[in-house]
């Protein structure tokens, strides 16, 4: 769920529900949200090291809309399966990160699930997804925000 002070309780509770039915480990970093997982692993926050780590050992990434988390599942190789935070939720002050995860979507990069009643379809879809690789073109709203926080030159 990223380092931002707003929870995202939704898709934590949704992972959490999906992984009473998974026999594979799941494991959240729930940031700020307050609901507490019963069915899987999860911490508030991870080191960097640690948060690498879990990101190249996952069998699918599932994250917010956060270009950082995006792009580390990218250059990992994961597949990605983004959930945007949305206004209505009290996830966020806006909705740019849908505007973000559709920018990564129509690329090939990510697939974006808008709505966590779609989660579970979503993870399997990601198993078999053929995902592109990222191509720096210049001018969207992902590549500005990444030379804005310095992910590229």
């Amino acid at each position: 769920m990223g380092t931002q002070k707003f929870q995202m309780n939704r898709l934590v509770k949704a992972v959490d529900e999906l992984a009473a039915q998974m026999t594979e480990e799941i494991f959240v970093q729930r940031g700020w949200s307050d609901y507490t997982p019963t069915n899987c692993g999860y911490t508030d926050f991870m080191d960097v090291d640690e948060y690498n780590k879990k990101i190249a050992e996952c069998s699918v990434l599932i994250t917010h809309a956060g270009v950082g988390t995006i792009i580390s599942g990218i250059n990992a190789k994961r597949p990605i399966v983004v959930v945007p935070r949305k206004n209505k939720y009290a996830e966020h002050v806006d909705d740019h990160q849908c505007q973000i995860a559709n920018a990564f979507s129509s690329k090939g990069c990510v697939l974006c699930c808008e709505e966590v009643t779609e989660l579970k379809d979503y993870i399997d879809k990601a198993r078999t997804f053929d995902f592109k690789p990222y191509e720096l073109k210049g001018g969207n709203i992902e590549e500005t925000i990444m030379r804005f926080i310095n992910i590229f030159d």
